[in-house]
């Protein structure tokens, strides 16, 4: 099984785009898998405790029970209206959950991996965590990202961290790929030098912090939100730490895939979660994989809402549709890297890619189709070098995008499949199917051309199915074929409309976006 997860969202905001971003790509994987015939569990969901969530809940005037069920809404109801389709919702607040991390903590306490100790340093309230002097910059000051940083002196509860990494640097330097794209494993083998001998925190006086998971060996502490929100990948499949349930040994059969954004792979994801699961015994050949994604900027700067430049994708959504904004967010960015959001791009990839050239492809097979052949489409006549390059353009589109979407990188994949539309349409120039038309000695040449074009279209919407499932599903609609949305990658070969085929009456599938829509937004 193809395991996939996100990282949770933290409930003390609103999504933004980044956010979007995340949730659409792993849809999109998941969709792609599917398509390759795989069976897929992906799980998502939100990140709920914390002391942030305690103080805002404070600020606002209501419970941190209130607070974490109306930011939740926020989550879920985004993902409903961009189609993100997930097998698992996870929620930390969630009995399951609770169950899951404290049966781990008294694990780990047992085997004499946590202890306890008085500490005396600096912390961080907007990461709600102890600094060191190697959180310092050049200046020997702790910089803005680390927002307001307090000195405290209390007794905790800490993970021998230091004991698993040297285990986790010979891991990461070893045979396995573990760190997608390669290039930040460089950037984690670093953080692992820094961090060599510290031990994680990962308690809460409750004198401070009320709001989370209770340590089951110690009624005075809640467990710190970073090691509660990373066992979330593991509490929602039915993990133990004795004996995992039916439940997840089906669906961690293979090394997953965790979907997280750069600035959580160090230490979070890419130390602490690596360093956990090998407390609790995962091989080396378990260990999950970690697709780490860049973010989205605004000329070059880091959307904050201090800045106040955060995008909505909500708002983006209602303006310019679901499927504009799916396809700009994974079609403008290569994955792992950063990319500069820009309205005028959204609209000009939507507009060019989709509305001109597969709307036009689309409106010249099936239109077309409808106008010279009645809706019927059938072989025609002998191939010609122009057809035989067609079918080749397909099978090496086919290929190239299957490579891309292997890799992850679904905007290759995308360009893959946009050069064999093109292909299509300088071939449609080309044959003139509406001069063939006029001529009743040109009607087998006339149906072979359109015979083709439609057939690209058909393998075009399956292909776009895992980016775009609304159009694919249009799609196969306008050409009378129920049966491509139960077609596998394997099964793309020519000849996926049947002989003498009738299709429907086509509409616009790709509407254009009007600039005026640009302006007011």
């Amino acid at each position: 099984m193809f395991f996939l997860t996100t990282a949770i969202d933290y409930t003390n905001g609103s999504p933004h785009i980044g956010h979007a971003y995340e949730k659409v790509l792993a849809d999109v994987i998941a969709r792609y898998h599917r398509l390759t015939g795989e069976e897929v569990y992906f799980l998502t969901g939100v990140d709920q405790h914390g002391q942030k969530v305690q103080q805002t809940a404070e600020k606002e005037g209501v419970s941190p029970e209130e607070f974490v069920k109306r930011t939740t809404g926020k989550f879920s109801r985004l993902w409903t209206k961009l189609g993100v389709e997930y097998d698992g919702w996870a929620e930390t607040t969630d009995v399951r959950h609770k169950a899951c991390v404290q049966s781990i903590l008294s694990n780990l306490y047992t085997k004499d991996q946590i202890y306890r100790k008085s500490y005396k340093g600096h912390y961080s309230v907007r990461q709600e965590q102890f600094l060191t002097d190697r959180d310092r910059d050049a200046t020997g000051n702790f910089g803005p990202e680390w927002g307001e940083v307090t000195e405290i002196e209390e007794e905790n509860y800490y993970f021998k961290l230091s004991e698993h990494t040297d285990w986790l640097k010979s891991f990461l330097e070893g045979p396995l790929e573990t760190i997608l794209p390669a290039f930040r494993k460089t950037e984690l083998l670093n953080a692992i030098d820094r961090n060599t001998g510290t031990d994680l925190c990962i308690s809460r006086p409750k004198e401070r912090l009320r709001w989370g998971i209770e340590i089951p060996f110690d009624a005075n502490f809640v467990t710190y939100v970073w090691f509660d929100a990373l066992i979330n990948y593991i509490s929602f499949i039915g993990f133990t730490p004795d004996s995992s349930l039916p439940v997840f040994d089906d669906v961690w059969t293979d090394r997953p895939v965790h979907i997280i954004g750069k600035d959580i792979m160090v230490p979070a994801h890419g130390i602490y979660w690596f360093a956990i699961l090998h407390a609790l015994g995962f091989t080396d050949e378990k260990m999950p994989q970690l697709l780490v994604h860049g973010w989205w900027n605004i000329r070059g700067e880091k959307m904050s809402k201090s800045l106040g430049n955060i995008v909505d994708p909500d708002q983006l959504a209602d303006t310019f549709g679901t499927e504009a904004l799916r396809y700009y967010l994974v079609r403008d960015i290569h994955t792992g890297k950063d990319s500069d959001f820009d309205l005028d791009r959204l609209v000009m990839l939507y507009n060019t890619e989709l509305a001109n050239e597969l709307g036009n492809l689309c409106n010249r097979a099936l239109n077309m189709s409808q106008r010279f052949t009645d809706g019927i489409i059938s072989p025609g006549g002998p191939l010609t070098a122009d057809d035989t390059n067609l079918q080749q353009s397909l099978i090496d589109t086919t290929a190239a995008y299957r490579k891309a979407m292997d890799n992850h990188e679904i905007s290759q994949g995308l360009e893959a499949l946009n050069r064999h539309v093109v292909h299509c349409n300088q071939y449609a120039e080309r044959m003139k199917p509406w001069e063939l038309n006029k001529n009743l000695q040109s009607k087998d040449r006339l149906a072979t051309v359109l015979h083709h074009l439609a057939e690209s279209v058909a393998h075009c919407a399956v292909l776009l199915s895992p980016i775009l499932p609304g159009a694919a599903v249009k799609l196969a609609s306008q050409l009378n074929l129920a049966t491509l949305s139960k077609l596998k990658l394997d099964d793309l070969k020519w000849g996926l409309i049947p002989l003498h085929h009738e299709i429907n009456p086509p509409t616009p599938v790709f509407p254009r976006i009007e600039v005026k829509a640009v302006e007011e937004t």
